[in-house]
């Protein structure tokens, strides 16, 4: 996936609402109460970090024309700030928990700010882009020996002391000061789904790491700032979508014994490049299962609903967009734990539909562009909260083999070498570590943006 991320803001509006909804403007919505009740999103003004917008500035000043123009317009899109290392929680600058806190909060009225929390033990298990700074055992040069899967007490002790409670404690001196909601641990659980095969993700270490450690960070969240509005993230449709795959992924959830009656729901695409789709497809179900069975089969293929630019449909996934995918997550989620959850959906990169060779690759992907401004208005505001710039546009997914320096990459993933990758062609640059500003690539996001 990646690391990092910038921040926050919305575009052409300081405020967001859904326009057929009428509210109290006198106070956020988040601050009138303990918990969480309704969109958390809907009327609030959203924190623009100046550390992003920085960024965004460099490019801007080396562009010109509709690039430019475009540039401009990302630069005032909310995003979320990705605590991705211990070192980020505590702060006085816009680079910290902290210090985006304090600043969000001296506005008037207290501005929104989206986090993602992201900093188990063994992180990242499948892929090496964005592995983590906590392990079940380290290595010699600190960096975490995935082989070694007997158990992850030691890490989960450091996560919870040096990240979680922190983090936890940086949040409650907030309380009543500024919305805020927490994406948590992007990846984590879908690999645990899906890719127990792979000895990195389904160790007894790392399936330890990531239950007991996403557990105890959702029981502290819902507890200790109910205030905070929770996402657990739910991976993407091109991951979950298919039923076996989604039913795993609730049937985990439903055996940790996590609060969900606290948690508001789910985030998907997050760092991704899903289609969103233009519509939602009508739920006629397959007989005896929760799946939707509108598109497949060839059923429907005429209509935009079903548009399948990664032949998803054709494999017997429904979720061939993230609209559906939605749909798909919300009714697992009330059969499975019997609850009624509400998404939000990353839209920052998924402007351009049909770009990739492989919908399977996801590093630096050439030709993408970026999507649907953050925003309440949504296709079906009943289950979907927002669409967020969950990763900031620019902000690298992984390095080349080589960085721009000239140097060897010490966290390459070969799928950042993909066919569809940035870099993997002649004639591009090399591609920054995760998280680093990829001058290149948000020019392209810029030039083939589909904002409106």
């Amino acid at each position: 996936i990646l690391a990092i991320a910038g921040n926050l803001a919305i575009i052409f509006a300081s405020r967001v609402d859904s326009p057929s909804i009428a509210r109290d403007r006198t106070l956020p919505r988040a601050l009138k109460a303990s918990g969480i009740t309704g969109n958390p999103f809907e009327g609030q003004v959203l924190y623009k970090n100046p550390v992003n917008q920085a960024q965004f500035d460099e490019s801007i000043n080396s562009a010109s024309g509709p690039v430019r123009t475009s540039l401009k317009a990302m630069r005032d899109v909310p995003s979320a700030y990705w605590i991705d290392v211990k070192a980020k929680i505590r702060g006085n600058t816009e680079r910290s928990l902290q210090g985006i806190l304090q600043d969000a909060s001296s506005k008037s009225p207290a501005e929104m700010v989206v986090f993602i929390w992201y900093d188990l033990p063994n992180r990242d298990c499948k892929a090496k882009a964005s592995n983590g700074e906590i392990c079940c055992k380290y290595n010699p040069d600190r960096t975490c020996d995935y082989t070694w899967q007997l158990e992850c007490n030691d890490g989960l002790k450091e996560y919870k002391e040096t990240y979680a409670d922190p983090f936890i404690e940086v949040l409650q001196k907030f309380k009543g000061k500024v919305p805020v909601a927490i994406v948590v641990e992007p990846d984590s659980l879908p690999n645990l789904a899906t890719n127990t095969g792979n000895p990195r993700c389904g160790g007894a270490a790392t399936r330890q790491a990531y239950e007991e450690g996403i557990a105890y960070a959702v029981k502290q969240l819902t507890s200790k700032t109910p205030w905070v509005a929770v996402y657990i993230d739910a991976a993407h449709g091109g991951w979950l979508g298919w039923q076996n795959n989604l039913v795993g992924f609730m049937t985990i959830l439903k055996d940790m014994k996590l609060p969900m009656n606290k948690v508001r729901g789910f985030a998907q695409n997050v760092a991704n490049y899903q289609p969103l789709g233009e519509a939602m497809c009508p739920y006629e179900p397959d007989s005896g299962t929760n799946r939707n069975g509108y598109c497949l089969n060839g059923r429907h293929s005429s209509e935009v609903c079903c548009a399948d630019p990664c032949s998803l449909a054709a494999e017997w996934n429904p979720a061939n967009n993230e609209l559906n995918y939605a749909q798909e997550l919300i009714n697992a989620a009330k059969s499975v734990l019997g609850i009624n959850a509400h998404v939000i959906i990353d839209t920052g990169r998924n402007g351009v539909t049909d770009m990739r060779k492989s919908c399977a690759n996801w590093c630096n992907i050439r030709g993408a562009g970026a999507g649907k401004p953050s925003t309440t208005n949504t296709a079906e505001p009943a289950i979907i909260d927002a669409y967020f710039w969950l990763k900031t546009p620019g902000e690298s997914d992984g390095c080349t083999a080589t960085l721009p320096s000239g140097e060897v990459c010490p966290r390459f993933d070969s799928d950042c070498q993909s066919i569809d990758s940035i870099g993997s062609a002649v004639g591009e640059p090399h591609a920054p570590e995760a998280g680093r500003w990829f001058d290149y690539q948000v020019k392209q996001l810029a030039e083939l943006a589909h904002m409106n």
